[in-house]
């Protein structure tokens, strides 16, 4: 019974799995973050040319 509990300690590919989990995460919580900052630097960019082009 204490080796199979050594083996479970010694064994890191569920970790392994975890770590890439968290890196893919963050990877996409970055891009939703820079996609929204984007978003509304484009969008404020728009409106003043369209108001600049209508003369206002």
């Amino acid at each position: 019974m204490t080796n199979l509990f050594a083996r479970f300690a010694k064994d890191e590919s569920g970790a392994t799995a975890i770590e890439y989990g968290l890196i893919a995460s963050l990877i996409g919580v970055a891009i939703i973050v820079g996609a929204g900052a984007l978003g509304g630097k484009l969008n404020t960019a728009f409106t003043d040319l369209s108001k600049t082009m209508k003369g206002k």
